[in-house]
């Protein structure tokens, strides 16, 4: 298996020519285990949004780690910049597509914005994995995401700087030497010019 840091403005697969999905084979190591095939992904990450994505090299690793998302064995941490004044801490049950979702956020960090009033560092922690889940329950709480085209609000949209959604890590056991992972990637660039190294300084 690997995982890898996918970048924002990209999808993870369907019909487009450009997906992570087509440049896996180009871009990872080919297994050397007799059930080694074509890497394939094995979750998704909104085309907006940027952080580790995992992704099988055999037959049996992409069968695993599906066993794994499908039993919700593998504990998921985003973070967000949000827009407006929030609690510090709070969760959201609302449904997503009539079907349940779970939410739970920390806020961890906030710095005052002439434009915006408020911007927070919010750690996200899903419980459940709908479509747009996070930036829907941060939408319907008054704290969009910011630079969400979709879910906030049209005069707060940040133009040419995408959306402030990160995965930072992905914890679990491995399928097979049973060994604790536990994968973070760095906050991107555009997330540490708001947020000082000071103001994050359990990272």
């Amino acid at each position: 298996m690997a995982a890898i840091r996918k970048p924002a403005g990209i999808l993870v697969s369907g019909n487009r020519f450009k997906t992570i999905a087509r440049a896996l084979p180009q871009n990872l190591r080919p297994s050397a285990l007799l059930d080694a095939t074509t890497p394939q992904p094995v979750h998704r990450l909104d085309y907006a949004t940027t952080g580790i994505l995992l992704a099988g090299k055999t037959s049996s690793s992409i069968c695993a780690l599906n066993k794994l998302f499908e039993a919700k064995k593998i504990k998921k941490i985003y973070y967000a910049i949000t827009i407006g004044e929030m609690e510090e801490s709070g969760k959201t049950l609302s449904d997503i597509d009539d079907k349940e979702a779970h939410t739970e956020y920390i806020k961890e960090a906030a710095v005052t914005s002439e434009r915006f009033g408020q911007l927070n560092l919010v750690r996200l922690i899903p419980k459940t994995g709908r479509r747009h889940q996070l930036r829907q329950h941060l939408s319907g709480i008054g704290n969009p995401i910011l630079g969400d085209a979709t879910y906030g609000n049209e005069p707060l949209i940040l133009k040419g700087k995408g959306l402030y959604l990160h995965a930072f890590s992905l914890t679990f056991v491995h399928p097979f030497t049973q060994q604790k992972i536990n994968i973070i990637d760095k906050f991107p660039k555009k997330f540490r010019k708001i947020f000082t190294k000071r103001q994050r300084s359990q990272f």
